[in-house]
């Protein structure tokens, strides 16, 4: 308990991370770090690498990927333990091209999974999410904000796929974007359904301060920069 407190206050306080009793997998720059996860690699991990949830835990299952990163980068996770939750923290940056995909399989009947993405753009990245539905009565719910600076070129495709014996299931696919007016963006969002889903949604969309907000700001007597920050910070935390 003392271990998870202390992974936990660090994960805030190093990376402004809000965490919760759960059993944690980390990963740093790409790489796997142990002493700050619960879960050792060889009862998660095969020759693949793919993430594997195959046995149910007491506590649900954080997955936690942080850092910078360029090159090609993946994600993959295969959920089939029933009845088991699994959350997905993706904090990252890039300076350089990147490519982040990220794939996650759910047969585990009333499973859910629930992955929340947030990148600082600085370069060129594509962020390419699935999910798919292999069992019925399983959830996922991917959520990818992406702030986008100056210059910069924004990739953002995403499919949910359900597979025909596949009842009941819920599925949302979200993108969300801060853009620089200089910044490229692009929305790919997907969905392949083939069997009756209890819910099915996806979105995307572009933030941006509305005029009242920014002129109430500068009566404050913040300056551009200021007012940049504030609208990032209100868009992360939203």
């Amino acid at each position: 308990m003392i271990y998870t407190l202390v992974t936990m206050n660090y994960l805030w306080q190093e990376f402004n991370i809000k965490t919760f009793p759960s059993e944690t997998i980390v990963f740093r720059d790409g790489v796997f770090q142990p002493e700050l996860s619960t879960v050792r690699e060889s009862d998660f991990n095969n020759p693949e690498s793919d993430i594997i949830i195959n046995k149910v835990h007491d506590l649900p299952i954080h997955i936690i990927y942080i850092g910078e990163i360029d090159g090609q980068h993946n994600i993959k996770i295969n959920l089939s333990a029933p009845e088991q939750p699994v959350f997905l923290t993706v904090k990252i940056q890039n300076k350089k091209p990147a490519f982040l995909n990220i794939f996650v399989k759910n047969t585990g009947k009333n499973s859910e999974f629930n992955g929340n993405i947030l990148a600082q753009n600085y370069s060129e990245l594509l962020v390419e999410t699935t999910g798919l539905h292999m069992a019925p009565d399983t959830n996922i719910f991917i959520k990818t904000k992406v702030v986008a600076h100056k210059s910069t070129d924004t990739k953002l495709t995403g499919a949910a796929i359900i597979e025909p014996v596949c009842k009941n299931c819920k599925s949302d696919i979200e993108f969300s974007v801060l853009a620089d007016p200089s910044a490229k963006i692009m929305f790919e969002p997907k969905q392949l359904i083939s069997a009756a889903p209890e819910s099915a949604e996806h979105s995307a969309s572009l933030y941006k301060g509305t005029a009242p907000q920014i002129e109430y700001l500068r009566t404050t007597g913040m300056g551009t920069l200021e007012i940049k920050k504030i609208l990032e910070e209100a868009f992360i935390n939203n």
